[in-house]
């Protein structure tokens, strides 16, 4: 600790203007155009539960003792929130450096440490505004109500923070506006949907039930689903321990890119 509080007051305080402006930056700039990064996850939602909850949903029965389309719920609230805290760290991130913004943030008395923080919490806003539009969506169709308020907060902010890390990490690495779509295409779909949103892992073969559980959102889906509906196909205790894991590791990583500069300086 330094010898004169005033000096970590300053520094304190100047760390805080730089996360709350890139914070404010963000929740602006989804805000701003929220034709395109709410709304359209609000109309998918309820396409969802028209076809597979209406029409679909009636034919399959109920599922862990649950109506069908009470138990996609939480599977299609997190695959919102998912998509939409890695689209605003990797499309925010990429265009700063596309515009060579971003060297004047690295040069600037802020660490590493917060630069990151102000990209990922407006992930995590994006992330978190969506997943509620996404419930109040899913009031219309179902009478879910959580059962634990802790445990489905908690989740739905986990799972941002780690997915908004995942977006910056590809940021990152990206040349060309071509590439922030691969990630998004090619890993996060699949693994979304195979991550036991429609479906419990329970009615899998023994052996694709142990490939599933190698797909880090199953854990994330079935502790959101435990917070909502109070049943799940993982130990609650595995699902955090699992997200908390992965969210240090692309933490760490993330970081170091960032102070070493990858991708930006050369």
């Amino acid at each position: 600790m330094s010898a004169y509080p005033g000096t970590d007051l300053r520094r304190g305080y100047r760390y805080w203007v730089t996360f709350s402006t890139l914070l404010q930056k963000e929740v602006l700039r989804f805000s701003r155009i929220w034709v395109q990064t709410i709304l359209p996850s609000a109309i998918t939602t309820m396409l969802y539960f028209v076809v597979f909850g209406r029409l679909i949903g009636d034919r399959i029965g109920s599922m862990d003792g649950f109506a069908y389309m009470d138990f996609i719920v939480p599977g299609l609230a997190l695959m919102a929130v998912i998509t939409n805290a890695y689209s605003n760290v990797v499309s925010s991130f990429y265009s700063s450096k596309f515009s060579r913004y971003v060297e004047e943030l690295l040069v600037s008395p802020a660490p590493p440490w917060v630069i990151l923080a102000g990209y990922v919490a407006g992930g995590v806003a994006r992330g978190v505004t969506v997943g509620i539009v996404v419930m109040l969506v899913a009031m219309f169709f179902t009478d879910v109500a959580p059962h634990s308020w802790l445990i489905t907060f908690s989740v739905f902010v986990l799972t941002a923070v780690l997915f908004a890390l995942g977006g910056f990490i590809n940021a990152v690495f990206a040349n060309s506006f071509d590439d922030i779509s691969i990630v998004p295409t090619f890993v996060l779909a699949p693994l979304t949907y195979l991550g036991g949103v429609f479906y419990s892992i329970e009615l899998l073969p023994e052996f694709w039930q142990w490939v599933s559980l190698l797909n880090p959102v199953l854990y994330m889906v079935n502790a959101f689903r435990y917070g909502l509906l109070g049943t799940t196909d993982i130990p609650l205790v595995m699902a955090f321990l699992i997200i908390a894991v992965f969210i240090a590791v692309l933490g760490a990583l993330s970081l170091r890119l960032l102070q070493r500069g990858v991708g930006i300086k050369q």
